[in-house]
């Protein structure tokens, strides 16, 4: 078998055993947080940090939750980091935008955060500024889902197939599932434009 067969084999199997129940549990979370009127806040590092912006896009067009991540402001964050240190930046800023029990924070990750290991331990950190404040937690995350998936109100593990695959395909099924829930019919409030061209 070729590695491209491979992949794409991993792929399909993936899809086969996520867990459809989290992904519920996941879009009603959510919709509680939009009918509050509270905020989702989008945690991530390395390509996880770019799904994290391109998910804020999403949640705001289209299924017009109010949402941000830390990652926009490149001046803020590397402002904090050098100020506070990279562990506590994503808490601090978290605590400057004034997290309450009325928000989420949605954490997209290969690891899910460990501090045992001292692997995104400011995911760990920020997720425990999170539970302190009554904030929800939600999560796409990699491997054994690590502390976002111990701390979770709702997490969805992308099954490890391959451990040579774990990174490329966790950070793909991120967008796979956050595309799911924001094209849901019960999230969605705007078209998207390919849909509305006739």
């Amino acid at each position: 078998m070729s590695y491209v067969d491979g992949y794409l084999a991993e792929v399909k199997t993936i899809t086969e055993q996520i867990n459809r129940a989290e992904i519920e549990k996941m879009i009603q979370i959510l919709l509680d947080i939009r009918r509050n009127n509270g905020r989702v806040f989008f945690l991530g590092v390395g390509g996880s940090a770019g799904n994290a912006s391109h998910a804020v896009n999403d949640f705001r067009k289209i299924a017009d939750i109010e949402s941000y991540s830390p990652c926009d402001n490149v001046s803020e964050l590397t402002a904090r980091t050098n100020d506070d240190g990279w562990e506590s930046v994503f808490a601090e800023w978290l605590k400057g935008s004034r997290l309450n029990n009325r928000d989420g924070v949605f954490v997209l990750s290969v690891g899910g955060g460990n501090l045992e290991k001292s692997v995104s331990v400011n995911l760990v950190r920020a997720l425990e500024y999170a539970k302190k404040t009554g904030a929800k937690i939600v999560g796409i995350v990699g491997r054994d889902g690590g502390f976002t998936g111990k701390v979770a109100d709702a997490c969805v593990i992308i099954p490890t197939l391959n451990a040579a695959t774990v990174t490329p395909h966790a950070e793909a099924f991120q967008g796979v599932i956050w595309h799911l829930i924001v094209s849901d019919p019960r999230m969605s409030v705007a078209e998207m434009k390919w849909e509305s061209v006739k």
